[in-house]
């Protein structure tokens, strides 16, 4: 059973890495309509794996990889939409998004730095930002007007996530997938 859980939810993770070139293709020819149906589908996937993958735990280092690489080429693809669908947000919002982008960027050069991969932490903060990234992006193009309380919820979250993971790549000298948070990290060098 676990190997086809195993590749279940393996294959439901690659659909959101092989739909975000087909959403950034949408976005080019300005198809907004099947555009944001085909992203609801892929933020609903990520829901789904994640639930599959602990309910039948079914934790592997692949999945994680995966997991990962879908969820950022979804939010690339998010965020082509947002350039171009909603251009004005960008420019309204550029000083978050900055900061944001920059953490982002100081975060995966530390990251390759270190372990020479991207972190894959998954923490609990992590999936808290990418549940409200994801229900932002949603709502941005469903709705005409952008959720800007959402927005700056969701900016703070992912901009604590991001810290805490620059934080984790001082504290971890090897790489590892799947870890909680700080707490975790410093609870298990405790009991060391």
């Amino acid at each position: 059973m676990h190997t086809l859980s195993y590749k279940i939810i393996n294959s439901i993770t690659i659909y959101r890495i092989i739909a975000a070139p087909l959403l950034s293709y949408l976005a080019f020819i300005k198809n907004q309509d099947v555009f944001k149906w085909l992203l609801l589908l892929s933020f609903f996937t990520d829901l789904i794996d994640g639930y599959l993958t602990r309910r039948f735990k079914a934790t592997s280092i692949l999945g994680s990889k995966l997991d990962s690489i879908g969820d950022d080429l979804t939010i690339i693809a998010a965020i082509i939409g947002v350039i171009i669908f909603k251009y004005q947000f960008i420019i309204e919002e550029i000083i978050p998004l900055g900061i944001l982008l920059g953490l982002f960027i100081v975060q995966n050069v530390l990251a390759f730095v270190r372990y020479r991969k991207m972190t894959n932490f998954h923490t609990y903060l992590a999936k808290i930002a990418a549940i409200l990234q994801g229900s932002f992006f949603i709502l941005l193009f469903f709705f005409t007007q952008p959720i800007y309380i959402l927005f700056y919820v969701a900016a703070i979250i992912t901009g604590l996530n991001l810290i805490e993971e620059i934080i984790m790549i001082f504290m971890l000298p090897k790489w590892k997938a799947n870890v909680k948070g700080i707490y975790w990290v410093l609870k298990r060098k405790k009991n060391k």
